[in-house]
């Protein structure tokens, strides 16, 4: 399987996506490629990604874009687009992928792909690049929910020095184990408007959400039409993250001129955030996440399970987001692509995307499916169900 080129392969060139890091060949392994090296797999290379994984697109200066299997004019998303289009195109049985703003989910809808980003701590992110703002996590990309859980037992576990750690699974407990038996009956709250004013989703993104909403109800599970309510402040508080996330990277000396114009955009800004104001951005991005995992555990009220489109709209030709010329104008059609992902890397819950839908030209749709903080075994359980109803894994784009 291979690994994205965001995370360090001992002796192996990681660039990032970036062409200030062309030679750049790291000493050590992260974790995650350690564990993937003491469970027995084979690397077979690393997986394209945008500049240091920003942007939703996996478009950069250093190699030709990825494209969904599914209709070559189209981009494979962000920012695991490369490892989602080896998956989705038989080069690889499944694939290490990483997600700070939707970046297994987003890809996994454009490719057709099952995608965990699992909860905040489970997987650890060191030993050198330390994410300190909780947004972003390794994960797996799969075409089963059976394959996709097993890397994730590959995966998970804490390191010292992690700064999080997700709840333990009970003594004897698998990911894998989950994918074999059946959920139990749950509340699912189902959300298709986006939480962000004057975004609107897709006519087919919405059809993929309500008829995976009414596909549950006929397996016996309790489901509710809910509507969160517009806040712009989770989205400027997210921006200001992001924009720190941008500033942190590590460009050489010399070499900020090989930046790509979106990136020079975000590190300009994110060099102007003060310390008070990226704490009480923070601040605020564990407020939603307080507020959700209330919402979800409200007692007699609660809710087991999320559901709402992955994206907004279906994949977007390739070119679609990425603007050199107005790099502000890129940054500012990326939430109206994908308004939905965003909430879990801000919460740290645990979130998946189901391949559940195609439009009739072919295009893959997903769903995602977002639950309680440490609980991805109720979404894999969940998200094994739904293929055994309706199976995916034999769909295959036309390439095959």
């Amino acid at each position: 399987m291979p690994v994205k080129d965001l995370n360090y392969v001992a002796g192996v060139r990681c660039t990032m996506g970036s062409a200030t890091l062309a030679d750049h060949v790291p000493a050590v392994d992260d974790h995650v490629v350690r564990r993937l090296r003491e469970a027995g797999t084979i690397l077979l290379g690393k997986t394209n990604t945008p500049e240091f994984g920003l942007p939703p697109h996996t478009e950069n200066d250093i190699a030709p874009p990825a494209r969904t299997p599914w209709d070559l004019g189209r981009s494979a998303g962000g920012s695991s687009g490369g490892a989602a289009a080896a998956v989705a195109a038989g080069l690889a049985p499944l694939a290490h992928a990483s997600d700070g703003g939707g970046s297994i989910r987003i890809p996994a809808s454009a490719c057709g792909l099952f995608g965990i980003k699992p909860s905040r701590g489970r997987v650890s992110s060191g030993p050198v690049l330390h994410d300190v703002t909780g947004l972003a996590t390794s994960g797996p990309l799969a075409r089963t929910v059976a394959d996709a859980a097993a890397l994730l037992d590959v995966f998970a576990g804490t390191e010292p020095g992690d700064p999080y750690t997700a709840p333990s699974l009970p003594p004897g407990e698998t990911f894998a184990a989950a994918a074999r038996r059946a959920p139990g009956r749950l509340r699912v709250a189902v959300f298709t408007r986006p939480p962000v004013p004057g975004v609107e989703a897709h006519p087919e993104c919405v059809r993929a959400a309500e008829e995976t909403a009414g596909l549950l109800r006929e397996l016996g599970h309790t489901v509710e039409e809910v509507a969160l309510p517009d806040d712009p402040a989770l989205g400027e508080a997210f921006t200001r993250v992001w924009e720190i996330v941008a500033a942190i990277r590590p460009v050489p000396e010399g070499r900020e001129e090989l930046l790509t114009p979106f990136t020079r955009l975000l590190r300009e800004r994110g060099g102007r955030v003060g310390g008070a104001e990226f704490a009480t951005a923070m601040y605020r991005l564990r407020a939603v996440g307080q507020l959700i995992a209330d919402v979800l555990q409200a007692p007699g009220a609660g809710y087991d399970v999320l559901l709402s489109p992955t994206l907004a709209t279906p994949p977007l030709p390739v070119g679609g987001l990425r603007d050199d010329a107005d790099p502000a104008a890129e940054f500012a059609a990326l939430l109206p692509f994908t308004p939905f992902t965003p909430l879990c890397n801000a919460t740290g819950q645990p979130a998946v995307s189901v391949p559940s839908h195609w439009t009739e030209e072919g295009l893959p749709i997903g769903v995602m499916l977002a639950g309680r903080y440490g609980a991805e075994t109720t979404l894999i359980s969940l998200s094994a169900q739904l293929e055994e109803a309706r199976p995916w894994a034999g769909r295959h784009p036309g390439m095959w």
